[in-house]
């Protein structure tokens, strides 16, 4: 009779492999281009789910991955994506923002809406052409999904929008500080959104109250930290941020509301740049994977993979079409040249972490059933996976678009 394997032997095995898999992948497939690490990741997470590791070899999955483990995982996952949301915040640029602030809304306004407006008729697409029940979550009310939708259908991911614009070397560029000035505000309104689809009405009181304290607690955190020694505002930080993520949660929004409250409320530069952006990759590199595969344990084929993937088609459909529609809007107003609005908008149709951050708050708090994050899910890592390969061709023939200012 064989004995079971002690849960801390089969936590680090399931460790092993969460982090093997996706860079053995990545680094022997090359495949940097089309898909990031970070992508590769996510995809990884939904091969090692339940509905294709777990249906290929259901015993193996079910010893490796036995709900000790899980809880083990889970929460390592919920701090480490509450550590990139917190960092997320922090990287808010809201003052160049507001130095640009005509050309930063209008753009904004429109990347964000039109793609909302679109994804939100997909969503309506999908309650009638199949049962509603199949997407709608226990909890969940239409509106609450159509706008669910609608915004993870209009998000752009910062964090990852960073990474893949070190990539194609036009971060500290005149145009990619642009875009990161409408990704910034896009953030907010993401963020703001989310908090109107959470109002709970039994829990209206307290999620007041939240907000309220909120904002007499971020005049006395920032006093604190402009005065502490550097060396102490990373602790204070994230003292700040467990604190944060609590009352959000037992507020009844959601601990990654908080998460995002706490960083946005800090300044950047009491941390330094430079410490933020090793700070982000170290999260990234060594508990995000966590989260990606405790991501890709929620992915559900009950509805079958072809109606998984056309449901993933119509909304990859709506994203591209709703950014690129928005963006150029932008651009005649703006009268942009040649080629910077298609550029603009595949940048900004980078969904990746934010968007599976959105799902998976909307999929805890049942407004969306397991089949319509699946969806979601395969659509966020689509429009991730095509930036680069359809913007890196147009950056190299026109190298006079990562100079215009405003």
């Amino acid at each position: 009779m064989q004995t079971a394997l002690p849960v801390s032997e089969l936590f680090l095995l399931a460790l092993i492999i969460i982090f093997a898999a996706p860079y053995l992948f990545w680094r022997l497939l090359r495949t940097d281009y089309y898909a990031p690490l970070v992508v590769v990741q996510i995809i990884s997470g939904i091969l090692l789910g339940p509905g294709v590791l777990g249906a290929m070899f259901p015993d193996y999955y079910a010893t490796v991955f036995a709900p000790p483990v899980i809880g083990a995982l889970n929460g390592v996952a919920w701090w480490a994506v509450m550590l990139f949301v917190f960092v997320a915040g922090l990287e808010l640029d809201l003052q160049e923002a507001w130095k640009w602030r005509g050309e930063t809304g209008l753009t904004a306004g429109l990347a964000l809406g039109a793609p909302l407006l679109l994804g939100a008729g997909a969503a309506m697409v999908l309650l009638k052409v199949s049962d509603p029940a199949g997407w709608i979550g226990a909890k969940g009310q239409t509106w609450q999904f159509v706008l669910g939708v609608g915004m993870a259908c209009a998000v752009t991911a910062l964090p990852i929008l960073v990474l893949l614009m070190e990539k194609l070397e036009i971060l500290r560029t005149a145009l990619g500080q642009r875009i990161l000035r409408y990704a910034s505000l896009d953030d907010v309104m993401i963020w703001g959104v989310l908090a109107v689809i959470l109002l709970d009405w039994d829990r209206v009181t307290r999620q007041l109250g939240f907000l309220l304290g909120f904002a007499v607690a971020v005049v006395v955190v920032r006093k604190i930290m402009a005065a502490i020694p550097e060396r102490d505002r990373w602790y204070g930080g994230l003292i700040w941020l467990a604190a944060c993520g609590y009352l959000a949660d037992w507020s009844g929004l959601h601990y990654m509301v908080g998460a995002f409250l706490a960083g946005a409320a800090l300044d950047a530069r009491w941390f330094g740049i430079e410490k933020i952006d090793a700070f982000r990759d170290t999260v990234l590199l060594s508990i995000m994977p966590v989260f990606f595969l405790s991501t890709g344990l929620r992915t559900s084929w009950d509805m079958g993979g072809l109606t998984a993937f056309a449901a993933a088609a119509l909304l990859l459909a709506a994203m591209v079409a709703g950014k690129l529609l928005g963006i150029g809007i932008a651009g005649k107003l703006l009268k942009w040249g040649k080629g910077e609005a298609w550029v603009i908008g595949w940048l900004l149709q980078t969904k990746a972490l934010i968007m599976i951050i959105f799902v998976n708050i909307l999929f805890d708090k049942q407004v969306l059933t397991s089949s319509a994050f699946t969806a979601l899910l395969l659509a966020a890592v689509g429009s991730t996976m095509l930036t680069i390969p359809v913007v890196a061709p147009v950056l190299r023939q026109r190298h006079d678009l990562t100079t215009k200012r405003g």
